[in-house]
């Protein structure tokens, strides 16, 4: 069957614009021409229906490019769904942040320029986790402590680095050697969504008590150090 672009984008429940920056983005391949006239067939329908799909469990447009591709299977979908929209949690503007944590705006401004305080992706205007708190609370004990404020961001900015690069390297070892065993063991897609979702929620887990205790064991050895060296 074949529809003229009205006709898909009635059947597919999406605007004609949608469809036209979709064919933009090489998201859908180009109808075919009959003269000054263009044509749609099934295929189309399809691709159209599964991108939007896609997007209503909030994936961008990169990702769902990578599903369309076959770089990312479908017992994929419920690990990405995991690792790109984890929950809504509580978000603050940056005043109610401040407000709440006994901030200044600008300093969280000068945390959010070095890397240390992360707006919530995908909102119109920053809001960031309510969870944040903690976390300025947990600093803010250590400048009332006597930590010099400039001296604890340059030191949580070289921690953050390091982090992150660390944190890539973490994600392309579960990539290479846990989801693409998973994958290729060829289990029904509904098992192997939920072997995918399961193993990763352990390993995070797991990720966060290794980084934690190994963080600690390094700081009292610091400490040890610094003790000794002093003796």
């Amino acid at each position: 069957m074949e529809y003229r672009i009205e006709q898909l984008a009635k059947a597919a429940g999406v605007a004609v614009d949608t469809i036209r920056f979709y064919q933009g983005k090489g998201l859908l391949e180009p109808p075919r021409r009959d003269g000054r006239v263009t044509w749609y067939s099934d295929p189309h329908l399809e691709r159209l229906r599964r991108i939007r799909s896609l997007q209503q469990r909030g994936f961008t447009l990169a990702v769902i490019r990578r599903f369309l591709e076959g770089e990312l299977e479908t017992s994929d979908e419920a690990l990405v769904e995991a690792v790109t929209t984890p929950g809504a949690p509580e978000t603050l503007g940056l005043d109610d942040l401040a407000a709440r944590s006994g901030l200044a705006a600008p300093l969280l401004r000068q945390l959010e320029q070095a890397g240390l305080l992360l707006p919530v992706a995908g909102c119109a205007e920053p809001r960031y986790p309510a969870e944040d708190l903690a976390v300025l609370a947990a600093g803010l004990k250590l400048v009332e402590a006597g930590v010099p404020l400039g001296s604890l961001m340059e030191l949580g900015a070289r921690h953050a680095t390091a982090v992150e690069q660390t944190a890539r390297d973490a994600v392309d070892l579960f990539d290479r050697h846990v989801r693409e065993r998973i994958q290729a063991e060829e289990l029904p897609p509904d098992a192997a969504e939920r072997q995918l979702l399961r193993t990763f929620h352990e390993l995070l887990e797991a990720s966060g008590t290794l980084v934690r205790h190994h963080f600690q064991r390094a700081l009292l050895r610091a400490a040890r150090e610094r003790i000794e060296r002093r003796s």
